[in-house]
């Protein structure tokens, strides 16, 4: 009896601490190409939305349940909602907007679920006074997921960089 429960404690043990399958955690030297492609369109497809001002075609760019934080930490969940925010946004201070992601990199968690990491460049900004700002930029780092063949934003965060301050001399 004690043999076989020793057995049965070693086979759960087993179980529960065995490395994930490969299939799990890709290295990103092994993804797939046609992935990391439609991965890349797909940013190209926001930005180039965001850029027309085009809300509701940059919103389907994401999941119907995805989370949205922009650079100054406001948030917003669903297709729906971040398409009306992207409606305002055109209307106002982004109505002259033009926006460049360029993917830095992809990793893939499984063949549905990737990270992205990409650079972010927004000009055309208009301040409270309605002049031009200067260039933002920053950092976007997103989850993509695979639905029905199609890679989508699921959970979207960007951070600005500091604009370089000039040292007198």
């Amino acid at each position: 009896m004690g043999s076989r429960r020793t057995i049965v404690t070693f086979a759960i043990a087993m179980i529960l601490f065995a490395p994930a399958p490969a299939s799990w955690a890709q290295d990103s030297s092994k993804t797939n190409d046609a992935d990391s492609a439609a991965i890349k369109q797909t940013f190209a497809d926001f930005y180039e939305s965001f850029s027309h001002h085009d809300a509701h075609a940059t919103a389907m760019t994401f999941a119907e349940d995805a989370d949205f934080t922009n650079m100054r930490g406001i948030h917003r969940h669903g297709r729906t909602e971040i398409e009306a925010w992207f409606a305002n946004l055109f209307k106002g201070n982004l109505k002259s907007s033009n926006r460049t992601d360029i993917v830095r990199s992809i990793r893939f968690f499984t063949p549905q679920t990737a990270t992205v990491d990409a650079d972010t460049v927004i000009t055309g900004t208009k301040t409270a006074d309605g002049s031009e700002g200067p260039p933002r930029k920053g950092l976007m780092i997103a989850t993509l997921t695979k639905q029905s063949g199609r890679w989508l934003i699921s959970v979207f965060h960007e951070a600005e960089f500091p604009v370089p301050t000039v040292v007198a001399k």
